[in-house]
């Protein structure tokens, strides 16, 4: 199957203006995220999808493919399904740009399920909350699942209950924004009606749970902090400082 990435990008984030080119160890976070996933070696492309010239200008500059989109899309995922409309590719593999510590490896984990099982549709990365301080954040998005891995719920709210001895004896799992859809999924995503959950939560993933489609969820050891806040840029400058991934694609 043909698998390209594509990170959507955009100014206007409520939470942090200006966010895609906020700079972090000398280049912008949205060029850490484009340099870091186009090496993974399960990709055939690597684009950025985007309605602002602003970001097309400095994407083109480090070297990246730029897809100009709609200005009206609310969710990350409809503005890749236009973007894919130009493009063609078997698994579209979404990667937000607020993820500067996303490693290669976990491109390659999030789309391996789909070469042992033609029936997936959509497959998200989830890794286990280690932090009581981000299983209470609303910006740490949580997932519960069923027995075969599949997303039940997403929440911006501490799920689940805490176990009688507190945080520490309770299994908890965030979703890691690494999203790849098959392309019939994307598809059929971007035609589907927005939902209630999905308004609510502000979570991209309850349209298709609300539709009846199943998401399913992969484990990975790879610990990533997005970036919602300056405070987390600060945190995510000093977590990568010393990570090798940064020689690999750091300019002469």
């Amino acid at each position: 199957m043909k698998t390209i990435a594509i990170i959507p990008a955009r100014m206007g984030s409520s939470r942090f203006p200006g966010k895609p080119l906020a700079q972090l160890l000398g280049r912008s976070m949205l060029e850490h995220v484009y340099q870091r996933i186009a090496l993974s070696q399960s990709l055939s492309a690597t684009y950025i999808a985007t309605c602002d010239e602003e970001i097309r200008q400095a994407a083109t500059a480090f070297g990246a493919t730029v897809i100009m989109t709609s200005d009206r899309h609310e969710r990350a995922s409809d503005r890749i399904a236009e973007a894919v409309m130009h493009i063609d590719a078997d698994l579209i593999v979404m990667v937000q740009g607020d993820e500067p510590m996303t490693h290669p490896a976990m491109i390659d984990a999030a789309v391996a399920p789909f070469h042992n099982d033609s029936g997936l549709e959509c497959v998200n990365l989830t890794k286990r909350i280690d932090d009581e301080a981000d299983f209470r954040s609303p910006n740490t998005i949580k997932v519960v699942m069923d027995q075969q891995g599949n997303a039940l719920y997403m929440t911006r709210q501490p799920i689940p209950t805490l176990a009688p001895g507190g945080f520490g004896a309770t299994v908890a799992y965030k979703q890691v924004c690494i999203i790849p859809f098959t392309r019939a999924c994307l598809i059929a995503y971007s035609q589907l009606p927005p939902t209630p959950l999905e308004k609510l939560e502000s979570i991209d993933m309850l349209r298709l749970l609300e539709h009846g489609h199943q998401v399913r969820m992969i484990e990975t050891r790879f610990d990533t902090q997005a970036v919602d806040t300056q405070a987390d840029l600060a945190r995510v400058a000093k977590l990568m400082a010393d990570d090798p991934l940064l020689a690999q694609y750091q300019k002469p």
